[in-house]
């Protein structure tokens, strides 16, 4: 009914508003975290890789869930998990406990966004209209995406860190009543069974690995657990691989990378997600831990590169009409390159102004990519299987996050130690070098300064941000490296013939 799809739409768009918002809001808040919760660095990289790791493992699932118990279902039982795991957010007395609500939170944001491209779909038949509601919901997720740091600022020096979850209950408990009494409920015509096989070894398989190469960090890359976790998810990747081509009906039929631009696709959105997004978790400790911004300022000063991104979407759907995808995304991805090398070669007399160029560049290269990716990806298979392309796209954006995350502050990691051991030679903390080292690398600097003697908290003081000022530039050199691999992989890869452009290519569900 007419009065029905409006409500979906409205709903569905809060539920894409919350989930993506809590992609960027955290970030600002991490330093309050740290101080509040006596957490390391370490705690600080899973606060955010947890809810994209479980995010981009859960995606696929519930997206077959959906189609078989129904949409409106998932999508209700979504906004009740991320609803109460935001409540367990907002009350977290410890690091622990904190990312353990954080993966719920992205397994009830997955069962949020593998439907609401699908409610849409079934709200909205006639393809004039469902274009106009795709607009909106695209327009209210770059908003999100968009105003994150501005919002998570504003709430964490107005009321606290943990308001920035507890912000979701009231929304949440009003899209849960809303959804359960004004959305109409659709199903697949056809669905296979849950392929739980699948769901098991791939979270599995992204869990352990992330795990391991954030753990590597402060247990040693040799170190028992580390190289057990690997092992692991070695063996969980092997075995989804092996379920997948075995079963039936899996979540990921090898029928969707029957043309080459699949996987060119979910290369882009991977060499993408994991430089440009994964980086605002350390652009927000430069800001705030070097040089002293509060929540707000720092919100503020990462401004440029989210209104930058929006900007550049609605300028790029248009170019997408008359130049090849593989092209855009390629220049994107290179532009995303030039933005990172903007940014790099800071100094410690620098201001934030020194990442404003960068920001800007970034932004625009951000902008060019999502939408023609997005669109090579949906175009290189048929309607009935935009669905799972759609999750597979969404799958390796949130992944892309998670291991950028982790792969990155390994090099950070790495950088900082040696910066910091190497300045402190020849000074009265020669002998201790390595100690404040790995605090400066684990992201304890406030507690390593008052541990020290008075006469020495000045000398280390300088040494630790030269050192994490060291560390920043070598991740900002280091994704750019990644980005333009990625500019430059995607040529060959994504292929104009596979793209089909006409009405009917739409989203139907994100794991059918």
């Amino acid at each position: 009914m007419p009065g029905n799809r409006w409500w979906t739409l409205v709903l569905v768009c809060v539920g894409s508003f919350m989930l993506l918002l809590d992609v960027t809001i955290v970030n600002i808040a991490l330093p309050d975290i740290e101080e509040a919760l006596d957490a390391s660095l370490s705690d600080l990289q899973w606060v955010v890789a947890a809810y994209a790791v479980a995010l981009s493992a859960a995606l696929l699932t519930a997206g077959s869930l959906a189609d078989r118990f129904g949409r409106r279902a998932v999508f209700s039982i979504g906004m009740a998990l991320f609803t109460i795991a935001s409540l367990l957010c907002g009350v977290a007395g410890d690091p622990l406990f904190l990312n353990i609500a954080r993966v719920l939170q992205g397994l009830g944001g997955a069962a949020l966004l593998a439907t609401s491209l699908a409610l849409l779909a079934a709200a909205y038949p006639g393809n004039k209209d469902r274009h106009i509601a795709l607009a909106v919901w695209g327009a209210v997720s770059g908003m999100a995406l968009a105003i994150g740091p501005l919002a998570g600022g504003v709430l964490v020096e107005a009321i606290g860190w943990r308001w920035i979850f507890l912000i979701n209950l009231p929304i949440g408990v009003l899209a849960l009543v809303g959804a359960l009494t004004r959305m109409s409920e659709s199903r697949a015509q056809m669905s296979g069974p849950v392929d739980w096989p699948g769901f098991v070894t791939l979270s599995t398989a992204l869990g352990s690995l992330s795990f391991a190469l954030l753990r590597a960090n402060e247990a040693g890359w040799s170190s028992t657990q580390v190289v057990t976790a690997f092992i692991v998810a070695a063996v969980a990747l092997a075995l989804f691989v092996w379920v997948e081509r075995t079963r039936s009906n899996p979540m990921l039929p090898g029928a969707v990378f029957g043309k080459i631009t699949t996987t060119g696709a979910s290369l882009g959105v991977l060499a993408m997600s994991s430089t440009a997004f994964a980086l605002l978790l350390y652009l927000t400790l430069y800001l705030q831990t070097v040089l002293r911004h509060e929540p707000l300022e720092a919100g503020l000063r990462l401004l440029p590169l989210t209104l930058s991104i929006f900007v550049a979407s609605a300028l790029a759907a248009r170019l997408g009409s008359v130049a090849p995808a593989r092209w855009l995304v390629s220049a994107g991805l290179a532009l995303i390159g030039v933005g990172l090398l903007l940014m790099s070669g800071l100094e410690p007399s620098d201001d934030w102004t020194g990442l404003l160029a960068g920001q800007l560049v970034t932004g625009l290269g951000v902008g060019l990519v999502n939408p023609n990716v997005v669109a090579a990806a949906l175009g290189a298979v048929d309607s009935e299987r935009s669905g799972v392309a759609s999750g597979l796209n969404n799958t390796f954006r949130s992944l892309g996050i998670a291991l950028g995350v982790a792969v990155m502050g390994a090099v950070f990691a790495d950088k900082v130690k040696s910066s910091v051991s190497d300045a402190l030679a020849g000074t009265p903390l020669a002998d201790r070098a390595d100690g404040l080292a790995h605090a400066v690398a684990s992201g304890q600097i406030g507690k390593a300064i008052t541990g020290l003697p008075p006469q020495e908290r000045g000398i280390f003081a300088q040494t630790a941000q030269s050192g994490f000022i060291d560390g920043l530039n070598s991740i900002l050199v280091f994704a750019a490296a990644v980005a333009f691999i990625g500019a430059l992989a995607v040529i060959p890869l994504i292929r104009s013939r596979d793209i089909v452009v006409g009405d009917e290519p739409v989203p139907v569900a994100a794991g059918h």
